[in-house]
């Protein structure tokens, strides 16, 4: 998401924040999950990067600038150990919003 304020005026940025994080938390209709979605409005993803998010080792930080283990540890957490879900919806320009799914 700080790659959205790269080369953008203070008043724009103040006028369009561009660093908004939204989490809702829900049950499912059948009372059988808990859903919990963290969605923000950063610059999204592309095709590419779509297809590795959950690859381990997969970062799209600079050399040294992380580790690249968050989003696969956390599926193996979410699916394997929980039964849960792990998905995720993003649109360029529109930001990414992922999707925690678990039994109840």
């Amino acid at each position: 998401m700080e790659e959205s304020n790269i080369g953008r005026a203070f008043e724009e940025i103040k006028a369009h924040p561009p660093n908004l994080i939204t989490i809702i938390t829900q049950v499912s209709e059948n009372k059988q999950k808990v859903i919990i979605k963290i969605k923000d409005n950063g610059k999204g993803m592309n095709e590419q990067i779509k297809s590795k998010i959950f690859d381990h080792l997969f970062t799209t930080k600079a050399v040294g600038k992380g580790t690249g283990l968050g989003l696969a540890i956390a599926r193996q957490i979410v699916e394997e150990t929980h039964g849960g879900r792990l998905s995720f919806n993003s649109v360029i320009g529109e930001g990414t919003e992922f999707i925690l799914e678990i039994s109840v």
